[in-house]
């Protein structure tokens, strides 16, 4: 049987993580930008990076909401695809995962 807490305390803990990080590219995003061309340009390759890495978190976020779901169902550590157990080494590393290695695999 899965300690599901422990997961979810971790689930928890990265939201939070992202939850500041997202805060601050929005704080950088949202500065005042340079009014010389130079600097400008250099701030708006950061600012691309920054708006890159705020999807990349999002879309983390919107993972672990998923499993935390799964967590309240019941149906975390199954295969959202096969319904088969995934495996705890893979849960360890990746809690959110929704699906087995082979499945994953397969989507892949």
């Amino acid at each position: 049987m899965l300690d599901t807490e422990r997961y979810r305390l971790a689930l928890m803990a990265r939201l939070g993580e992202l939850d500041k990080r997202l805060h601050a590219i929005e704080a950088e995003l949202d500065s005042a930008k340079s009014k010389d061309w130079d600097d400008a340009a250099i701030e708006r390759e950061g600012d691309e990076v920054l708006e890159h890495l705020g999807h990349q978190g999002q879309d983390e976020i919107s993972r672990i909401r998923a499993a935390l779901d799964r967590i309240r169902k019941g149906s975390f550590g199954t295969c959202t695809r096969c319904e088969e157990m995934i495996a705890v080494e893979r849960l360890d590393v990746l809690p959110e995962a929704p699906l087995c290695r082979v499945c994953a695999a397969q989507v892949s």
